[in-house]
C-alpha cells in the first residue's frame, strides 16, 4: 500500500475516533453472531442480513446512527471477507478487536477517490462524517479504489491506499546473491556486505526498561499509567519505523541490484515459539528449567532483525526473482571445498574450515552457499565436489 501521514484537527481527531469505534463494534459484533455457530443449529447471518440488522440498529440506535452508514456497512463486509478467507485456508480466523490497538476503518467506492492536493507538500481527503482531512504528500498519490485510516499505539493517524505498486525490473546482469539472516548481523550478502538493522540506542533502551519497571508500579486504569504506556508505546514505535524504513531500503536495494536473490527457508512462527515445559518426573507438579528466559531473548533478537518483513518485501519488489534454499548445514559447510562438520564453525563470527583451512566471516561463509543453492545435510543429499572414493594425493616435494 501506499501510506501517507495523516493530520487531523482535534475535532476531526475525535470524529475519526467515534468511526473507528462503530467500525470495531459492528466486527465485533458479527464475531460474536458467527462464533455462536454449533453443528445443531442454523447457519449464523451472513453480510446481507447483518446489513438488515444495522438498518434497524441505527433506526434505534442514536450512536449508531450519528456515524457514517459507509463505514458500518464496510466493517461488515471485511468480517464477511476474513471469514471467507478463513474458510479458504489463507488467512487465520477472524479475531476480536480491542480498543487502542485495533483502530482504523476502511472507505469503498466513489468516496475514495474524493482528494484533492493543496500545494506541493500537502492534500486533503474527504472522510464521510468527518471532512476534508490534511495529509503529507510523501509521495504521488495513486488511483486506488479503496483507502484505510489507522491509528497506532503511539497516537499517529495514517492513511493508506490501496494499491499495489509494480515490481522492480531485473538489472539483467545475471548475477545471484545469497543471503544469511542472523541476530548480530542482520543480513550478510554473499557478495562480503554485513547489513544491520537499527534498533533502540542503548540511551533509549535505558528509558525502555525505566518506564516498564514504572508502568508496573502504576495502578490499573489510572491516568498516570496511560500516559506510562503512551511513553512506552513512543519508543516501540520509533523502532518498529527504523526498522521498516531498513528493511524498505535494503529490499529495493538488492531488487536492483541482482537478478536472482537466494535466501533461506526458514519457518519464523515455530522458531520463535515459547518452549514448552518439562515436567519433573521425581516432583508431580514441579517443572525442570527449560531455558526459557534464553529463548525469549533469541526471539526478541530474530523478530527485532525483521527476517520474514525482508524477504516478504523481496517477494513482492522482486517477484519471481527470489529463491529459497534448504537452511541445512550451510553454516558448516566450508564454501571452497564443501566440507561439512560441527568443527568449521569455530565462533559466531569465524568460520575456520578442517579440512582445507579456508577462513571467513562465517556469515559471509553461510551467503555463498545459499547463493550456490547448496543444502548440504549429514547425509550429503548435495554431491561433495571431490568424489569420496579418490585416494588422498600427496604433496609433491621440492
Amino acid at each position: 500500500m501506499s501510506r501517507y501521514r495523516l493530520y487531523p484537527t482535534p475535532t476531526q481527531q475525535a470524529a475519526l475516533l467515534e468511526q473507528c469505534r462503530h467500525a470495531r463494534y459492528l466486527w465485533n459484533m458479527a464475531l460474536e453472531q458467527w462464533s455462536m455457530w454449533t453443528p445443531d443449529k442454523r447457519p449464523t447471518p451472513g453480510y446481507v442480513e447483518q446489513a438488515r440488522q444495522l438498518t434497524e440498529a441505527r433506526a434505534a440506535s442514536g450512536w449508531l446512527r450519528a456515524g457514517s452508514q459507509t463505514v458500518q456497512q464496510q466493517a461488515l463486509r471485511d468480517f464477511d471477507q476474513a471469514v471467507r478467507n478463513f474458510y479458504a485456508g489463507t488467512h487465520r480466523r477472524p479475531t476480536w478487536r480491542r480498543a487502542g490497538v485495533h483502530e482504523g476503518f476502511r472507505i469503498v467506492g466513489s468516496q475514495a477517490s474524493r482528494v484533492v492536493k493543496l500545494n506541493r507538500k500537502w492534500a486533503a481527503v474527504k472522510v464521510p462524517k468527518v471532512g476534508w482531512v490534511r495529509f503529507r504528500l510523501s509521495r504521488a498519490v495513486p488511483d486506488a479504489k479503496s483507502y484505510r485510516i489507522t491509528r497506532d499505539r503511539m497516537g499517529r493517524w495514517h492513511l493508506a491506499f490501496a494499491a499495489i505498486p509494480p515490481p522492480i525490473p531485473a538489472p539483467g546482469t545475471g548475477e545471484v546473491v545469497g543471503v544469511d539472516r542472523g541476530v548480530t548481523v542482520s543480513a550478510a550478502l554473499s557478495t562480503g556486505e554485513l547489513l544491520t538493522c537499527p534498533g533502540l540506542t542503548e540511551r533509549e533502551q535505558a528509558r525502555l526498561k525505566q518506564l516498564q519497571r514504572r508502568r508496573a508500579r502504576c495502578r490499573r486504569g489510572s491516568k498516570r499509567r496511560g500516559r506510562v504506556k503512551a511513553a512506552i508505546a513512543k519508543l516501540y514505535a520509533r523502532a518498529g519505523d527504523r526498522r521498516k524504513d531498513w528493511v524498505e531500503q535494503t529490499s529495493t536495494d538488492l531488487a536492483r541490484r541482482f537478478d536472482v536473490i537466494r535466501v533461506e527457508n526458514l519457518r519464523i512462527g515455530p522458531m520463535t515459539r515459547r518452549p514448552k515445559p518439562k515436567p519433573d518426573p521425581e516432583r508431580p507438579g514441579r517443572y525442570l528449567p527449560n531455558r526459557r528466559r534464553a529463548k525469549a531473548g533469541l526471539n526478541r533478537g530474530i523478530l527485532a532483525n525483521g527476517w520474514g518483513d525482508l524477504v516478504a518485501r523481496l517477494e513482492h519488489k522482486a517477484a519471481g526473482r527470489v529463491e529459497k534454499v534448504n537452511p541445512a548445514y550451510t553454516s558448516q559447510t566450508c564454501s571452497v571445498c564443501g566440507h561439512c562438520a560441527p568443527d568449521n564453525r569455530e565462533s559466531q563470527a569465524v568460520f575456520r574450515c578442517a579440512a582445507c583451512g579456508h577462513r571467513a566471516n562465517a556469515d559471509v561463509n553461510a551467503a555463498v552457499n545459499i547463493a550456490a543453492g547448496r543444502a548440504v545435510s549429514a547425509r550429503r543429499e548435495t554431491p561433495a565436489r571431490v568424489s569420496p572414493k579418490r585416494e588422498p594425493q600427496l604433496a609433491a616435494s621440492g
